[in-house]
């Protein structure tokens, strides 16, 4: 009945990691796969189109995240903004607004903001072609 399936799951190797313990006041930005376990007071951005943030169960970030993919457990403090997939595991606390496209709400998760959908952009829309404009034309003229 329910699926278990995780081919859609955000996998990326880690080429950094900021551990237990550590705490960095200021922005970070990174490309590859960020593992966060310590804090963050300030910007995390991704610098790459296919950059994941990891934040576990003891990380924090207290500041703006802006990422392609992420998987979060742990908790932020400020607006998300994630271009790809999220992941929002049960213990994932966002104090903020949350901007995804993709989202993977897992039960006991909280945001304490808004959460808003943004599909890539607005599409642009194109006027009829000028045989189309001509028989609309002459679709109206004769009604």
């Amino acid at each position: 009945m329910f699926r278990n399936d995780k081919r859609d799951r955000v996998i990326a190797s880690i080429s950094t990691l900021i551990a237990d313990g550590t705490t960095i006041e200021g922005d970070v930005r990174f490309d590859g796969g960020l593992h966060l376990d310590g804090m963050v007071k300030g910007t995390v951005a991704a610098d790459g189109a296919g950059a994941v943030l990891t934040l576990s169960e003891k990380g924090r970030v207290h500041g703006e995240v802006r990422v392609s993919s992420a998987v979060i457990n742990g908790t932020i403090e400020g607006d998300l903004h994630v271009a790809e997939r999220l992941e929002l595991g049960t213990s994932a606390r966002i104090n903020g607004n949350v901007y995804y496209k993709v989202l993977e709400m897992a039960a006991g998760a909280q945001v304490n903001g808004s959460m808003n959908y943004e599909d890539g952009g607005q599409r642009r829309l194109t006027g009829p072609t000028g045989t189309e404009a001509a028989l609309g034309a002459a679709e109206v003229a004769s009604a």
